[in-house]
């Protein structure tokens, strides 16, 4: 028997878990654990403890490792934007005694997840027809906004297509939108990417700038205030801060929809608007999502799909087949 440790690893938490081969019938993530980074001196260290904790049969049966990470993989050496560690790839496979390790970008996992996910594992935001076969879109707003794509040919694994589209500059789609990019402008000194309004800070940054244009002074200091207040059903700056974000995000999927021509569908994955729930207003992500002028009829027939699944990134990593 043969297995493979695979990681889901942020800033914060280092999750991993034990999988047979992506292609086989034991692909399913187990013993599943939880650590925390800065409990632990680097990722070689973290993943001994995980595998220090294992029955000795199964860790002597770790043989590989596909290791999603929270920052882009470049080359060999890999460092955390939102943490210390640092590793060489090459290096903490020998330290680790592996045959092969594999280290991928933490949103090309959450592509990966979404080619074997099931069931009550999506939700439908925007019904559709997808077209068999045809590239998929993944996006997801957390810290910042991932993106990637999946292209699918008969007989071959999926492909994942990595990205940096969260960095590509907002495009405002009505004068409302044209006012907060150019008060946003003048905060962060010209630039302003999708990610800094499609993201948990930037659902903050809506609302901020719509109480200052409202001359309100409201205590919002985090995302979660934003949420909160627009639940609590009192709040008309908040609940329009969260009617935007859902225009913004439907729009910038709409954009990568066309990019890539994803008729197999649109992916919205990660926790933030999982947990939003009925908050996220799927009227004005449908609405900005077609409006995109002549090929509004072109983007009518692809879906739009929400992962409800926890954790896909270990998914991910279980389905991942690294190039052989």
């Amino acid at each position: 028997m043969s297995l493979r440790l695979i990681g889901d690893i942020g800033g914060t938490h280092a999750r991993f878990a034990l999988s047979g081969a992506a292609d086989g019938p034991d692909r399913a993530p187990r013993a599943e654990r939880k650590l925390v980074v800065a409990e632990h001196a680097g990722l070689v260290e973290a993943a001994r403890h995980y595998l220090d904790a294992l029955p000795p049969a199964e860790r002597a049966a770790v043989r590989e490792a596909v290791l999603a990470v929270a920052t882009p993989v470049l080359g060999d050496a890999v460092a955390f934007t939102n943490s210390p560690w640092r590793f060489s790839i090459a290096a903490a496979e020998k330290a680790l005694g592996l045959e092969r390790l594999t280290v991928i970008n933490d949103f090309v996992a959450q592509a990966a997840a979404v080619t074997v996910l099931e069931g009550e594992d999506v939700a439908v935001l925007r019904a559709g027809q997808a077209r068999p076969g045809a590239p998929l879109a993944v996006l997801g707003p957390g810290t910042g906004l991932g993106v990637a794509f999946v292209l699918r040919e008969p007989g071959r694994p999926p492909r994942i297509l990595p990205s940096e589209g969260g960095h590509c500059s907002f495009s405002p789609q009505d004068d409302l939108q044209a006012e907060i990019l150019r008060r946003l402008r003048a905060r962060h000194g010209g630039h302003v990417s999708v990610e800094r309004l499609v993201s948990g800070p930037g659902l903050l940054h809506i609302a901020q700038t719509l109480a200052e244009m409202a001359g309100q002074d409201l205590p919002l200091r985090e995302p979660a205030d934003v949420s909160r207040r627009a639940a609590g059903g009192d709040c008309e700056t908040s609940r329009q801060a969260l009617r935007l974000f859902s225009a913004m995000l439907g729009a910038a999927a709409g954009d990568l929809a066309l990019t890539l021509l994803t008729e197999g569908g649109v992916f919205l994955t990660g926790g933030l608007c999982r947990n939003l729930g009925p908050l996220l207003d799927r009227e004005a992500l449908a609405e900005a999502f077609l409006a995109k002028g002549r090929f509004a009829g072109y983007l009518s027939p692809v879906p739009v799909w929400q992962v409800m699944r926890p954790h896909a990134g270990l998914l991910g990593a279980a389905a991942y087949q690294p190039p052989r």
